[in-house]
């Protein structure tokens, strides 16, 4: 299952502004980085959609599986991972940003989860 519409995150300067300027936080096999919303940054397509705490993107680069379909799978997973979590910025909305490291795909589905939720605590995005 895919993130619902309002919790996208799209376009080429909203990535760049959050490889650039956004904060960090790794783990053994994901990367997280967040920063405070900047709405003037989105694709005109998404400026009159509802206002959402959080948008969120995946990055899963073919060196962590040369098959799209694990990419993809291993994508949806952290996407409905994102959706049971309580993702709340302490200043307002926030974007986050979830990389994938090589070695990630053969991992158990669990042990990826909770180093995620171990990421977004360490951020103090979720209690």
């Amino acid at each position: 299952m895919a993130l619902p519409q309002r919790h996208r995150l799209k376009g080429q300067r909203t990535f760049d502004s959050l490889y650039r300027r956004g904060r960090a936080s790794h783990g053994p096999f994901l990367v997280l980085r967040w920063l405070h919303a900047q709405p003037a940054l989105l694709p005109p397509a998404q400026h009159g959609q509802p206002p959402s705490p959080w948008r969120c993107g995946v990055v899963v680069s073919s060196k962590v599986h040369k098959r799209a379909v694990l990419r993809n799978r291993l994508r949806r997973l952290l996407h409905h991972h994102l959706l049971q979590c309580p993702i709340a910025g302490p200043e307002g909305p926030i974007w986050l940003l979830i990389s994938l490291k090589p070695g990630s795909a053969d991992r158990e589905p669990a042990a990826l989860l909770g180093e995620c939720s171990e990421l977004l605590q360490r951020a103090g995005l979720i209690r």
